[in-house]
């Protein structure tokens, strides 16, 4: 395995991607219409002007979830191994819960968590 098996791989995959590419074209008959041309957002035609201003608290709120949803994923891992590293691992725990604790005080008092 060297250069060699890099070198047929790559002509392996431009035959392939251009055989593909020339069967597309013979088998599929294509149309045009001013339908395929239109932006596709959710089936639901524009109207009127398209942008818009969305509020910053929406972001914020989907930003906490995530940031809450994220410390899971933390939590699980340390679930895990928490009985063999013993009572080191609930002291860590309990910091990494008590800094998520301040910045979720810190949030609610900036009015983050008003659903608007």
């Amino acid at each position: 395995m060297g250069a060699s098996s890099l070198i047929v791989l790559i002509i392996a995959a431009v035959a392939f991607s251009g055989i593909a590419t020339i069967l597309f074209r013979l088998v599929l008959r294509t149309t045009t219409n001013k339908q395929k041309g239109e932006a596709y957002e959710c089936g639901v035609p524009t109207h009127g002007k398209t942008w818009i201003q969305l509020n910053v608290g929406y972001y914020l709120f989907a930003l906490i979830f995530l940031i809450f949803d994220v410390e899971l994923v933390f939590l699980y891992p340390w679930a895990v191994v928490a009985k063999k590293i013993g009572f080191l691992a609930l002291i860590e725990i309990v910091i990494f819960i008590f800094i998520l604790f301040i910045g979720f005080i810190y949030a609610h008092k900036k009015g983050a968590l008003k659903w608007v």
